[in-house]
């Protein structure tokens, strides 16, 4: 049985950001399904009604729940979304066969999610975030909630996208929460099952949201088995090359599938391609 791709937004979007990828995908005879988490896309729920970073990654645990048990997925998480790949990673370890890693949060299991996207907002200055909105609560250095400002959008989000990608993106775009409290949590992931999941990391140069840099600092710390590179995409790589994107998929779904049917014999080492 084939792998089924499953492709999870980032922050603020939604399972629409996709709708390139699939149409190659599907175009091409493979099974995928890109999702609406909790509060975002088209979702009815209310932003204060998402009570946790497990209610907003509900729809796609119940997805993966929900296939046969003989179904692999390769999970394809994007920027905020690589945080909801990993919860799918320690809930569903076996069903998982490479979750992929899109100038996206790759976590290690040393340490709560938290310290990764503090370290990340401690690398920002009020230059690089322009006009996005925060909202805070008990703690001040980390935002309960943000939305994306309209230059930010067009200047750094946005940068290497067509006119009209940005405004599909400025129509449907939401405010989003950052859980923060949740990524605290010293037992959200662990080595035995997130830890045991195969991982590819993307790295998407030129992005002017997560920089490049920022992206080798996680793959140096936590080492996938893969990495892939797409130069000139910036950060909303699956529309500004969503063809480059594609061929990065069906090579690692490839891979990783024949590496499957032989019992994990061939290693893939990590380079960049």
């Amino acid at each position: 049985m084939n792998p089924h791709f499953v492709l999870v937004h980032g922050a603020g979007h939604g399972a629409w950001c996709w709708f390139k990828l699939l149409n190659l995908l599907h175009s091409a005879g493979h099974h995928a399904t890109a999702l609406d988490l909790t509060g975002a896309g088209v979702d009815p729920t209310k932003l204060e009604e998402v009570t946790s970073i497990h209610h907003h990654a509900h729809p796609l645990m119940n997805f993966i729940e929900a296939l046969p048990q003989q179904q692999k997925v390769i999970l394809v998480g994007h920027s905020f979304g690589g945080l909801i790949i990993s919860l799918a990673m320690e809930a569903f370890p076996h069903r998982i066969l490479v979750a992929v890693f899109v100038t996206a949060y790759m976590p290690h299991f040393l340490s709560p999610p938290a310290t990764l996207v503090q370290r990340f907002f401690n690398t920002l200055s009020p230059e690089n975030l322009l006009d996005c909105q925060f909202l805070f609560g008990d703690d001040p250095e980390m935002p309960n909630s943000v939305v994306f400002g309209h230059n930010f959008t067009t200047q750094k989000l946005y940068a290497d996208c067509s006119n009209q990608d940005l405004e599909l993106g400025k129509l449907l775009m939401r405010p989003f929460k950052m859980f923060f409290e949740d990524l605290k949590r010293e037992s959200i992931l662990t080595e035995a099952k997130f830890g045991s999941v195969d991982r590819v990391f993307v790295v998407c140069e030129g992005d002017e949201v997560m920089n490049s840099e920022f992206q080798r600092l996680m793959i140096q710390e936590f080492p996938p088995k893969a990495v892939k590179c797409i130069n000139g995409g910036g950060h909303m790589v699956m529309l500004s090359k969503p063809t480059q994107l594609f061929q990065h998929l069906i090579q690692i779904g490839e891979s990783f599938n024949s590496t499957n049917e032989c019992d994990h014999q061939t290693f893939i080492s990590p380079q960049l391609n």
